[in-house]
């Protein structure tokens, strides 16, 4: 076979999918993996996908990079595992399905019924493990597609209650009281690690009430709260006994007491300014001052301090809710406090709440009065501060986040419902409570996953006690964190986390293994074998299910030391432990433990930093320092977001979302990867249209490149196993290329290698540029002659040489183009090549070849031909009219040399008919050089006009060359250190030159012109307006020619003194007076001129 011409007009997309076909025919993957089988292990650890509905462009980001090192890896010629993960459980299916069943409550659930809700949870999270398969292998991502692990699984669930049973047999497990997020929507609470992935920007009314104090007539502590429907279950009032609080009279002659810090404080004024954290259509928030001159004015009468206050006993706004006069707090009861007759009423007073863990103020100055409202039953902060003084618990709220009996006319009200506020603030200003309403922005909690506004609620909850967390900390620092700052983000959650909040009081996950009896004690049990061991009813009817909901709860279970019989709490557990056991359930920990050996520690894994540090790193850490004392990986990449083009989130409703199926179809799978790849993982990656747009010009770059080649070496039947590559005979430009190759291969294998695709992918953009842009254009020629000598081999040779080597290495990150270009470039010209460019080892650089002189010569010849464009494009002289002569400066001997005896290239490449090395480059160009007046100003001030003087007297060519070699201009004795921001130079050709200037090398180009040159000119001009003619003519590029045209005066006399010229560039083999039988003609336009041009093909 031999290799065939390829047409540059690609559909890529088609490309993608006839390469799909092609592994999927020829079993490509499994021939991969049985080529690895033995070798070394690297075990790679998936971060499962949740398997809930198609896939986002964000979630192929993290694939990609996946994907990129796993194919690295497997070309490197390590064993891989290749098994993807689906996370199955939770409230993020069970919302879907709920949508679906157009439930808005949990008690609809259970009216549905569980097992029936359950068994659609499932079916959900089965349908969309199926899409999301093939939206994976579309993408290109290699797995083992029919052994994906599952988190409802029982091996990872039952995993799960192995580590739970060695927690409560250290005597980790507990449940508690605690005030948590909770959702009314869906009935369940939320753990520290999830709150955090759901706050909001939204604007709630707050409200500034007044408390009247105890035995001073007329006197009022002024409360503010965000949250008006807690003010139903307070117990006490918090002041900062440091704080100076001022006390005003109003013209009622009420008197108010408040924090004077507060009294003019702009409150959010810079987020009002920016209009950054705040919600449209909010007017500016007014001052306490501003609220009471309103009200009628105010009297300043003095100040006390905070501490003064501490004791004042009040009157609260709902004292005559029965809630608020039960003993012992309601609907929760403290024992001690019922039987010592103390509620909430009889404990209203003043406070001193101190600081929080860390050491700061609770209350502070600025925001609100200074005078905190506590409602112990409602807030987290204000819980912990309750348990420190013995407070009352008030919790006013059900599950569903209505309020319960004993709250009066409140009952039965839903907490979060606008209306409901609007009624309490309509009875505080009724009761003479209000002082104040408004709206106020602010982020706020709402679930991450239904977006529902959340509560602050006391539940009992089951927790483990994290008092352990220093076995977690050591085993941080034993990772390879990459970003590195990921180590210190961990340690800093590892440090202000608290226990860790196991149960979900809802019906689709992990059945938590806690059974629970009448002596309030409770037994974990540690897998299905002591379940079944310990069962004495309901096991038969649930040994073959899976062990979830509804089926698990019924079996009942006999204490081993009491003898009791009981039954499992209700709740299932918080989906992060499905997730952080896979280092343990996916490599059979408890059934294969040399398996486990093999695989165990991971050697990587990949997952979105923003959040994971609080979920999927925190568990995985969390669960392997329990079990085994251990780091779960060895290193860990972590990437941030992927938002649109203006970076802005992507959001369905904003129309900005991108789903994958629509970015594959349009854009392409390797120009997505390209675009992954390419990117800082640190940074956000703004992915869209555009975007890519300009990387699949990029990825045509590498096309063209490989179609030159094919299309020329089929036409010459060039066979490159026959005429394998002879260095002595390469040209330089050839050397060169192939020096550039063996680097990127060295440059690509060390930052593979250390999981920095980003850093390959910019130096292959750059080296795509200089192949295609300086080695291919530079060298055509060579490809396009007739004769079939030793300089055209060599060159086949060279490309055939680079672009064999150059698939091997992009094949981990473009495996589709990769692939197409690899079946026709070396299975049609090698027949003892591979199948497949995926079945091949990583290439290896050949030091031998990388001559780093070489390199910096030709990158300095190529840095002087830059040079020489751009003072050319500073004139008004066109790129095709001839120029006599450039001259250049440089210090470097060895190089000028080089460039000297490779002078051909650069006249070629300027168009200009000699060129010349002078000794200084001011023969050439003088500088100017003025202060950067902004830079320099904030540095110096008022030594402006003094730095300003110095330069103007300075001699700016020393100036200019301090500054190339020290990166400083030191001025006045070192007085003033002026870097290269702080100037601007300004570069003046000397006269009858066009010159331009940069890194040690100055080029210059003479402008005049002599006839001759005009002339030549002309006919460089008809040269690009025949080459059009031929592209329209729809003339392959090899194709030769006759011409026929109807030119005269000045461009028949060009064409006459050029015509050798001519028709080498135009590949014509005759001109003739008048065509006939011609293929294509044209009517042209020169100089307000019409001109009739005939072609016709000459092969």
């Amino acid at each position: 076979m031999s290799i065939k011409k390829v047409n540059n007009k690609v559909d890529f997309i088609q490309e993608e999918h006839n390469v799909l076909d092609f592994w999927k025919k020829n079993k490509i993957f499994d021939k991969r993996r049985l080529s690895n089988e033995g070798k070394p292990p690297w075990s790679f650890i998936d971060g499962p996908i949740t398997a809930n509905n198609p896939m986002g462009v964000h979630h192929a980001w993290g694939r990609t990079l996946k994907d990129i090192y796993n194919r690295y890896k497997s070309m490197k010629g390590f064993e891989l595992r290749y098994q993807n993960g689906f996370d199955c459980q939770g409230l993020w299916v069970e919302i879907e399905v709920e949508k679906e069943l157009g439930f808005k409550t949990k008690r609809e659930v259970e009216e549905y019924g569980i097992e029936k809700f359950v068994t659609l949870c499932k079916e959900r999270v089965d349908k969309y493990s199926k899409i999301q398969t093939e939206q994976s292998k579309r993408l290109g991502y290699w797995m083992d597609w029919d052994n994906s692990y599952y988190t409802m699984s029982d091996e990872n669930n039952y995993t799960i209650w192995s580590f739970l049973k060695k927690l409560w047999e250290e005597g980790k497990i507990y449940k508690g009281s605690d005030v948590v997020p909770w959702s009314g929507r869906s009935g369940t609470s939320y753990s520290q690690m999830e709150i955090i992935e759901g706050r909001k920007l939204v604007a709630h009314t707050s409200v500034f009430v007044r408390f009247p104090i105890k035995d001073r007539e007329n006197e009022y502590l002024l409360v503010w709260t965000t949250t008006p429907w807690t003010l139903s279950s307070n117990v006490v009032v918090g002041v900062n006994t440091n704080l100076d609080y001022v006390k005003i009279k109003t013209d009622d002659n009420s008197i108010y007491y408040f924090a004077k810090d507060n009294f003019e404080f702009q409150r959010l004024e810079k987020q009002f300014k920016e209009k950054k954290q705040w919600v449209d259509g909010i007017p500016k928030l007014k001052t306490i001052a501003q609220i009471f001159k309103e009200k009628g004015g105010y009297e300043e009468l003095g100040t006390i301090k905070g501490s003064e206050m501490v004791g004042w006993k009040y009157d609260g706004p709902y004292d005559d809710f029965e809630a608020q006069k039960e003993y012992g707090g309601y609907p929760f009861t403290d024992n001690d406090l019922k039987k010592a007759k103390i509620n909430s009423i009889n404990q209203h007073q003043v406070i001193d709440p101190g600081k929080d863990n860390i050491g700061n103020d609770i209350v502070v100055a600025g925001e609100g009065t200074g005078i905190v409202h506590m409602a112990p039953g409602c807030g987290d902060i204000d819980h912990k501060i309750g348990k420190k003084l013995s407070l009352i618990n008030i919790a006013p709220l059900d599950d569903e986040s209505k309020f319960i009996d004993k709250f009066g006319w409140l009952s039965g009200q839903i907490a979060t419902d606008k209306a409901t506020t609007q009624k309490i603030i309509e009875d505080l200003k009724k009761r003479n409570f209000l002082i104040y309403a408004e709206q106020y922005p602010h982020v706020y909690p709402h679930c991450w996953r239904s977006g529902d506004e959340l509560v602050f609620r006391l539940v009992d909850e089951w927790y483990i006690n994290m008092d352990w967390r220093k076995k977690i900390q050591n085993i941080v620092d034993d990772i390879e964190w990459i970003p590195e700052w990921g180590s210190d983000r961990e340690h800093e959650w590892l440090e202000k986390m608290g226990d860790w909040m196991i149960s979900k009081k809802r019906f689709w996950g992990l059945a938590l293994p806690i059974w629970v009896f009448e002596d309030g004690s409770f037994f974990v049990v540690g897998s299905k074998e002591e379940l079944q061991e310990l069962a004495v009813e309901g096991f038969d009817d649930f040994s073959n299910h899976s062990p979830h909901r509804p089926w698990i709860d019924k079996v009942k279970i006999k204490h081993p030391q009491t003898g009791l019989i009981g039954t499992r709490v209700k709740d299932v557990g918080n989906p992060w432990l499905d997730a952080g056991i896979v280092p343990f359930s996916t490599l059979n920990y408890n059934t294969d433990r040399k398996y486990w050996e093999k695989w165990f520690p991971g050697d990587f894994v990949v997952e979105c930093f923003p959040g994971q540090f609080r979920n999927w790193f925190y568990s995985l850490l969390a669960m392997s320092a329990e079990m085994e004392g251990k780091a779960p990986f060895k290193t860990l990449l972590g990437h941030a977001l992927v938002k649109d083009e203006k970076g802005r989130e992507m959001h369905k409703s904003w129309g900005n979302a991108i789903w994958f199926d629509d970015a594959a179809e349009k854009m392409g799978v390797d120009v997505m990867r390209w675009m992954y790849s390419l990117q800082n993982v640190e940074q956000n990656l703004l992915f869209g249209y555009g975007a890519a747009d300009e990387v699949r010009k990029k990825l045509i770059t590498l096309w063209n490149v490989y179609s030159f080649y094919a299309t020329y070496a089929a036409v010459d039947g060039f066979d490159p196993i026959k005429n394998a590559l002879k260095w002595d005979v390469l040209s330089v430009l050839d050397q060169w290329v192939i020096a550039k190759t063996h680097l990127l291969i060295k440059n690509a294998d060390q930052s593979l290698d250390t999981f920095r695709a980003d850093n390959f992918m910019k130096k292959f953009e750059v080296y795509l540029e200089e192949l295609s842009n300086w080695y291919i254009r530079r060298n055509r020629r060579r490809f396009w002659k007739s004769e079939d000598d030793e300089d055209k081999k060599s060159a086949y040779a060279t490309l055939y040489h680079v672009l064999d080597n150059v698939i091997r290495i992009i094949a981990p990150v473009l495996p589709f183009v990769s692939e197409s270009i690899y079946q026709n470039l070396i299975r049609n010209s090698d027949k003892n090549s591979l199948e497949s460019v995926h079945l091949c080892d990583f290439p290896i650089s050949n030091e031998e070849y990388i001559n780093m002189d070489l390199i910096k010569n030709v990158d300095a010849l190529k840095k002087s031909v830059e040079l020489g464009r751009s003072a050319r494009n500073s004139s008004d002289v066109r790129i095709r009219q001839p120029l006599s002569k450039a001259l250049f400066a440089m210090e470097d001997d060895k190089v000028s040399k080089f460039i000297l005896d490779n002078q051909d290239i650069v006249l070629d490449e300027l168009n200009v008919k000699s060129i010349e090395r002078i000794t200084e480059a001011d023969q050439l160009i003088e500088y100017k050089i003025k202060p950067n007046l902004r830079t320099l100003g904030k540095k110096y001030g008022k030594g402006l006009s003094k730095i300003k003087r110095i330069l103007d007297e300075s001699n700016p060519d020393m100036l200019v060359k301090e500054l190339k070699e020290k990166n400083l201009i030191m001025l006045n004795n070192n007085e003033y250190q002026l870097e290269r921001e702080d100037v601007f130079i300004e570069t003046i050709a000397a006269k009858g030159f066009s010159a331009a200037s940069d890194a040690g090398i100055t080029v210059g180009l003479s402008l005049d012109l002599t006839q001759d040159l005009i002339l030549e000119g002309i006919v460089r001009d008809i040269v690009r307006i025949i080459q059009s003619v031929r592209k329209k003519a729809g003339f392959a590029v090899e194709d030769r020619i006759i011409i026929s045209w109807d030119f005269d005066g000045q461009i028949k006399q060009a064409l006459g003194k050029f015509e050798g010229y001519f028709k080498s560039e135009t590949l014509t083999n005759n001109i003739k007076k008048n065509l006939h039988g011609f293929d294509y003609q044209e009517i042209v336009e020169i100089n307000e001129k019409k001109y009739k041009i005939k072609l016709k093909r000459n092969n």
